[in-house]
């Protein structure tokens, strides 16, 4: 064993865990002239990884020193939160100021020490264990000397230098895209031009900015492609047929939006006497996408598809996705089928996982199927031949509805703005409607999920679970108060909140102008649903077991458990548990992740088309409720759910802010959450992407 293995054992058996070079010394009976020895050994361990020093010269694994790690979360004013990797050590997040980030920055992956002695959440980092960010998109500027990016993260902290000498020729003012080359200490980021993205005043420019800086894939790799296209070649051999329910003359129809072209699922439904037999068919993806192929890798590392107003970025390339995966209009698909037989009570009474061929009869929009079920002639006449089983949809749908009533099921239908484009490229957003046939589709999906989740939960094989636990008792009690503010009477447990507890809130504030933001604060409210190869439930449906198993074109949890159902109804359990029960804790996390960052890309290129909408709209009036309430002003929601800022300065007179009870207090008037009233458009931020109204009115009833 030589000196520097011989050293760290002496850290593993605890020897020299937490000492100073001095006390190493000393224990090791080195003379003091050998000290620089040590400490080169001591360094060269650090480098490894194997052990670190903290800020008081003491040496140890990060276990013996009581270090944290983490990722940082920056904050333009300069400081930063760590969020510990083990939630279960540490509870809360560590603030971080910004003379203790030692050149860390947002994103990075950190190792850090606690501050005792100020405050019981402040922390050091001592180092950077990986960088956040090896690309960065933002606004590049020049000057005679060199040429900076500021990039649109905020959080980020810094600019990145560019050497005069490699931005020559690169205009200033463009977004731009840099390669982030070096970090040197205590100085800016180096990096490099990469990518001229447009003019910072163009509103593509600045999408496609929004795109870049989440890193989000785009462009499939050519090999990628080139399988797709194979597969989509190969389409439906008689091989393929052996082994399958045959349902092509089975009466299947699709429901979706007008433009929707991955079409995953299908649904068919009959009556046996008094028991409803309903079919959920889902793509059989996994046919075409085998385990850890080059399609399968690219669809693992994209996790999910992401879906923006002017276009998408899809999980698998359009030959599969559009083509021979999609269940289109009269076409042969292979799909995984769950067919259930379901009672007057909205129980499945028994059910049936069968690899399957379909034909659908019909792709029908949401609007055509509410058409339909209102009576119009046209409508009717046009799908005459499954209109009544259309109407039984309905039927079934209400049996389903009132039996998740029944358990406590949560409406998670928070309303967001619904962004369209016409023929013109001009932006349309129109009031928030939901109607019947999206609840249609909507409640037969969460059955089947369901359904699967119990059936290979009841047999102990490995999975993917979509679990969202219940909420935190300090949530809770925020929530309760919050309800309670708004005149509601919310006196549930707040250590053992149950579904219903929130159902029953939901259903009186339902005809209210407070609903939108009663939900909107419930959801906040609440743990993020995820994946997990664990089965906690799922506290919005009040499921004791879910999953996510319709919609494998587009999501990858799908894919992966479609692969499994199939080793079970091939009789190859342990085969299956041998492949996959490694697998699904890594894929749980991946697609956790992948999920997370697609919706925040969504939500910001949102704000930046809704901005555009309202830009067009200055000086217009809308009625409107009050959202939010904050010391600085109020925010406000039209009825097509866009929200806007109203400044404090601009309610004219002194008001004081009851963040208890959501309010603003002035002598003569008093502004509360949920209060409707009359707003004008004054002005939009491109920069924060943010509209700001001026309030004209309280509407008093």
């Amino acid at each position: 064993m030589n000196a520097k293995d011989s050293i760290f054992e002496k850290f593993i058996d605890g020897t020299f865990a937490g000492k100073t070079v001095t006390e190493i010394c000393k224990l090791s009976n080195i003379p003091y002239r050998e000290k620089s020895r040590l400490l080169s050994l001591l360094d060269a361990l650090c480098e490894e990884g194997k052990l670190f020093v903290n800020s008081g010269g003491r040496y140890g694994t990060s276990e013996q020193l009581g270090l944290i790690k983490g990722v940082l979360t920056g904050n333009e004013r300069g400081f930063a939160f760590l969020t510990p990797d083990n939630s279960e050590r540490f509870e809360n997040d560590f603030f971080i100021p910004h003379k203790n980030l030692h050149g860390a920055l947002h994103g990075d992956v950190v190792i850090a020490e606690p501050v005792y002695g100020r405050s019981d959440d402040e922390a050091c980092v001592i180092r950077v264990l990986s960088r956040g960010y090896s690309t960065i998109v933002g606004t590049f500027r020049k000057d005679r000397r060199a040429g900076y990016l500021i990039p649109d993260e905020k959080r980020f902290g810094t600019d990145i230098y560019i050497p005069l000498a490699d931005c020559y020729n690169v205009k200033n003012g463009v977004k731009a895209v840099a390669k982030i080359t070096s970090y040197p200490y205590g100085k800016s980021p180096g990096g490099e031009i990469i990518e001229v993205l447009g003019e910072e005043d163009d509103f593509f420019a600045e999408e496609l900015s929004i795109i870049r800086s989440y890193d989000l894939r785009e462009e499939f790799p050519e090999k990628v492609e080139n399988e797709a296209k194979r597969q989509q070649a190969r389409g439906i051999t008689e091989k393929d047929y052996i082994g399958r329910c045959d349902f092509r003359e089975k009466q299947i129809v699709t429901i979706d939006g007008e433009d929707t072209r991955d079409i995953d699922d299908a649904i068919s439904l009959e009556k046996d006497g008094d028991i409803y037999v309903l079919g959920v068919h889902i793509a059989d993806v996994s046919h075409y996408v085998s385990y850890r192929s080059a399609l399968d890798l690219e669809a693992y590392e994209r996790g999910t598809s992401v879906y923006f107003p002017d276009r998408v970025l899809p999980m698998l390339p359009r030959a599969l996705s559009n083509g021979i995966c999609s269940l289109n209009e009269g076409e042969e698909r292979l799909a995984l089928s769950c067919m259930m037989r379901i009672n007057q009570k909205g129980v499945v009474t028994s059910h049936e996982i069968v690899e399957s061929v379909i034909r659908s009869s019909y792709k029908m929009t949401y609007n055509e199927v509410t058409k339909l079920l209102d009576g119009d002639g046209e409508i009717c006449e046009k799908y005459a031949l499954v209109k009544d089983m259309v109407c039984l949809f309905a039927e079934l749908t209400e049996i389903l509805q009132t039996m998740r009533n029944k358990k406590g099921s949560i409406s998670l239908d928070v309303k967001e703005a619904k962004i369209l484009l016409d023929e013109n490229d001009e932006i349309l957003i129109p009031d928030h409607d939901r109607p019947f046939s999206y609840q249609i589709i909507e409640a037969f999906m969460v059955l089947a999920n369901e359904t699967v989740a119990e059936y290979m939960h009841s047999i102990d094989a490995p999975f993917l679970y979509r679990i969202h636990e219940k909420p935190n008792e300090e949530k809770a009690t925020a929530f309760r108060a919050f309800a309670q503010t708004l005149g509601l009477r919310a006196k549930f447990s707040v250590d053992d909140v149950k579904p219903y507890d929130y159902q029953n809130l939901l259903k009186v504030a339902e005809d209210m102008p407070i609903y939108s933001v009663l939900n909107r604060v419930m959801l906040r409210s609440m743990q993020k649903a995820r994946y997990s190869s664990e089965n906690v439930g799922h506290f919005g449906l009040a499921s004791p077991c879910y999953c996510h198993f319709t919609s494998p074109i587009r999501r990858y949890p799908d894919l992966c458990i479609h692969r499994i159902i199939k080793e079970i109804l091939h009789g190859n359990y342990e085969e299956a548990t041998k492949k996959y029960a490694p697998f699904v804790q890594e894929a749980a996390q991946q697609s956790s992740d992948r999920e997370r960052r697609a919706a925040d890309a969504e939500r910001d290129v949102d704000d930046l088309y809704i901005t555009m909408y309202m830009s067009e709209r200055i000086g217009e009036e809308y009625d409107a409720v009050i959202s939010g309430v904050t010391s600085f002003g109020l925010f406000a929601e039209l009825p097509n759910t866009i929200e806007g800022f109203i400044p404090l300065e601009s309610l004219y007179g002194e008001y004081t802010h009851d963040p208890d009870r959501f309010r603003l207090i002035g002598k003569e008037k008093t502004y509360c959450i949920g209060e409707e009233i009359r707003i004008r458009v004054i002005d939009v931020d491109f920069y924060r992407r943010r509209t700001e109204f001026r309030l004209l009115e309280k509407i008093e009833k």
